[in-house]
């Protein structure tokens, strides 16, 4: 992958797992980040903090006005921020629903909304949106949180589809489980995180947790201005769970 010394890119939920390694990995990589989230996190040193709630449209404008200052071109946009839901969907509330929806698929439509300006000035634009693995396959205790990534699945194609006449490449990536503070923290709440954890690395063909770094590498790979005739792909980091059924040893 080419270095991206020279390029601004902004990451939604950089403070930690998925979106902090994509800000390191940027980082190393010469670009100069920007972190939009709840908090800093762990970005320190790493990027740019903005506060933001993608899930307010005040705050997102806010957020962007508090880029512009700094920058007048973006070149990557790294749609990340997201919420979690476990349950079925007779489990779901409406509070739940609303509050799911409007973070992972109207969050990522808000934030992309004000990006396009800076975005259109650049000569080598990207978005890359996080989705996940339950778009393609359906997980037990995910009714909200699948309905909610296979929108946006659907918003990236979408996206990919308005945007690929003005130069705009927009993909996404499906990690399967990571290793991430979510993930750690549904472990925490089972009767037994340690048999909890060997369940879910056993149901991956690869027999581990995705790892942070490895979608970071994902996402950087579509972002990367080398891949100009990428748009419009969904790349599955996952271990194979998408895509292959083996046989037990």
């Amino acid at each position: 992958m080419s270095e991206l010394v020279g390029l601004t890119a902004v990451i939604t939920g950089a403070g930690s797992g998925i979106g902090l390694a994509t800000a390191r990995n940027f980082a190393a990589a010469g670009a100069s980040v920007f972190g939009l989230d709840l908090s800093a996190g762990a970005m320190e040193g790493i990027a740019d903090w903005i506060p933001c709630d993608v899930g307010s449209t005040e705050s997102v404008e806010a957020a962007f006005a508090t880029l512009r200052e700094r920058v007048s071109v973006l070149d990557i946009l790294v749609n990340n921020a997201g919420i979690g839901a476990v349950g079925t969907v007779e489990d779901g509330t409406d509070d739940e629903w609303q509050r799911v929806l409007n973070v992972n698929v109207v969050g990522m439509a808000r934030v992309t909304k004000a990006a396009l300006p800076l975005l259109r000035a650049s000569r080598s634009a990207a978005v890359v949106n996080t989705g996940s693995i339950v778009a393609a396959i359906g997980l037990p205790q995910r009714a909200v949180y699948a309905a909610s990534k296979g929108a946006v699945q659907a918003l990236t194609l979408a996206m990919a589809a308005d945007l690929v006449h003005e130069g705009i490449r927009v993909n996404g990536v499906n990690p399967g489980t990571a290793d991430t503070p979510w993930v750690s923290r549904l472990l925490d709440l089972a009767a037994d995180p340690e048999a909890e954890r060997a369940a879910l690395e056993h149901r991956q063909p690869g027999g581990r947790l995705v790892t942070p770094d490895e979608v970071a590498r994902s996402i950087r790979f579509l972002a990367d201005p080398d891949q100009g005739a990428t748009t419009g792909t969904i790349l599955a980091v996952d271990g194979g769970m998408t895509g292959l059924r083996v046989r037990e040893k």
